[in-house]
């Protein structure tokens, strides 16, 4: 018996998580609280539009779309954090795979252990997925435990995994004025990132620095619930231009 997921909601034209035009499936649960969270109803367990579904209902509802997935478009698992449900996404990408479509996990790598039994489980849906979307929030351990309430040591050491075992990722930064904009911060992720190329060259086919935003203050409203960033403005163009500078150039 399939094992069903737990879908927050879908997103029919995603142009921006992946490459082309996508599907884009939003699961509930994530094991990060980010202050600037843009999704927070995918975290907390009072949201009363979650639904669930089996892998075959997600991707036949997915398929009714697919005459518009050019250009390598497809399915993208978003959330939330895809890897809690990992049962229902190999499943889901297993089918997507035999179909020949493209498959992503927009994800913080946040679950990520070592754990002979967590990688066992990985393994297929690894397989089964063509490009990682790895949104690393900052490099530096505390100030990763202040933004997230996690600290980050497996989120770097799952990048480590997919260049070491063959994946693909696009490496994802949220630049937040105060938060994660400082040049010592950024310097040392493209450090990182280069050392993830040093691994394996082109493993990271793209880098991109994703200007903070406010969408998300009506949701945490929705939510009875506060948002941590009130007043905290969206970076300025010069601000985003040197952060792509040193991450992109």
């Amino acid at each position: 018996m399939s094992t069903k997921g737990i879908i927050v909601s879908t997103e029919t034209f995603g142009a921006v998580d992946g490459p082309g035009v996508r599907y884009i499936i939003f699961l509930q649960g994530c094991p990060l609280r980010c202050l600037y969270c843009h999704n927070p109803e995918t975290s907390y367990g009072n949201n009363p539009d979650c639904y669930e579904a089996t892998p075959k209902e997600a991707f036949d509802a997915a398929c009714r779309y697919r005459a518009y997935w050019k250009n390598g478009g497809g399915i993208t698992l978003s959330g939330g954090e895809p890897l809690l449900q990992m049962e229902f996404a190999t499943e889901l990408f297993r089918l997507a795979k035999a179909a020949s479509v493209s498959t992503v996990i927009d994800t913080s790598g946040s679950p990520f252990t070592e754990d002979k039994g967590w990688l066992q489980n990985f393994h297929e849906l690894f397989s089964l997925t063509d490009l990682f979307l790895l949104d690393i929030k900052h490099i530096d351990p505390a100030a990763h435990r202040r933004l997230t309430g996690k600290d980050n040591e497996n989120i770097l050491k799952f990048a480590r995994y997919i260049a070491k075992n063959g994946g693909k990722m696009w490496i994802r930064h949220v630049l937040v004025p105060g938060y994660t904009d400082d040049e010592g911060s950024l310097l040392a992720l493209r450090a990182f990132i280069d050392e993830l190329q040093s691994i394996a060259p082109g493993s990271v086919e793209r880098v991109e620095v994703l200007p903070y935003h406010t969408f998300g203050v009506e949701k945490y409203a929705g939510l009875g619930l506060s948002y941590p960033l009130s007043g905290v403005p969206e970076p300025t163009k010069e601000s985003q231009n040197r952060a792509e500078r040193i991450l992109c150039g």
